[in-house]
């Protein structure tokens, strides 16, 4: 009897653990079970990090940037943005903030390089049509703060896993080096800081295939999470 009664009760709460309420025959509330969004969040930081790393080291001999602008805003920035809105809702404090901190990461460097938005206008000289010294200083101090933000995301994910921690710490150096590079006009530190991204990129491609097929495919990618499970 007490199997049955509970079989009764399960067959009234959705996928999600809330109660079926079907008062409103109209718009009845189900509640459903909400899809993880990091992986679309992994995917679209790492494909963001990616174009950098190859705009910086100009790969295929590529030397305007432009092309990235419509990707960083869209992909990169509208789209891992809105996976921080998820995260919100799926109330994950951690996973909010850092989606959504990049997402504005991405649209905010997307838009330095937006004719439209006169930034790059700004730091041009109206003589020789060329950019001013002040654009790499500003640009160098622009990397600088999200290394300060970057590593208070590394401290918060150290009980997550070694794959997110090697993300953030990675793109935390990247950061640093960019910025110092800038700043200093050190090509070979400008190298080697496009270089660390495709690690970061590698990473996060690594980490959200891993939460893709889980619980979707036979297989599964390890993350090696540091804290012990309950």
């Amino acid at each position: 009897m007490e199997s049955e009664h509970l079989e009764r009760i399960e067959r009234q709460m959705t996928a999600g653990g809330h109660e079926i309420d079907t008062s409103q025959p109209l718009l009845p509330i189900y509640h459903r079970k909400l899809a993880n969004p990091t992986p679309l969040g992994l995917f679209s930081f790492a494909t963001g990090i990616f174009f950098i790393s190859c705009m910086g080291v100009q790969a295929r001999g590529v030397t305007i940037n432009n092309m990235m602008i419509a990707f960083m805003i869209f992909y990169g920035g509208i789209c891992q943005f809105l996976v921080g809105i998820m995260e919100f809702i799926a109330g994950n404090t951690f996973g909010a903030t850092v989606f959504s901190s990049y997402g504005a990461f991405n649209i905010s460097y997307a838009m330095i390089y937006l004719p439209g938005s006169g930034i790059i206008a700004a730091y041009t000289d109206a003589t020789t049509g060329e950019l001013v010294p002040d654009f790499n200083q500003a640009l160098g101090l622009f990397y600088i703060a999200w290394f300060i933000v970057t590593f208070c995301f590394v401290l918060g994910a150290v009980r997550a896993s070694a794959v997110v921690v090697g993300i953030l710490s990675f793109f935390d150096l990247e950061c640093l080096l960019l910025g110092i590079g800038l700043m200093t006009g050190n090509v070979p530190v400008l190298t080697a800081a496009n270089a660390i991204g495709f690690v970061v990129s590698f990473l996060c491609f690594y980490g959200g295939a891993s939460a893709l097929y889980e619980g979707t495919t036979p297989w599964r990618v390890p993350t090696f999470p540091l804290h012990k499970e309950a």
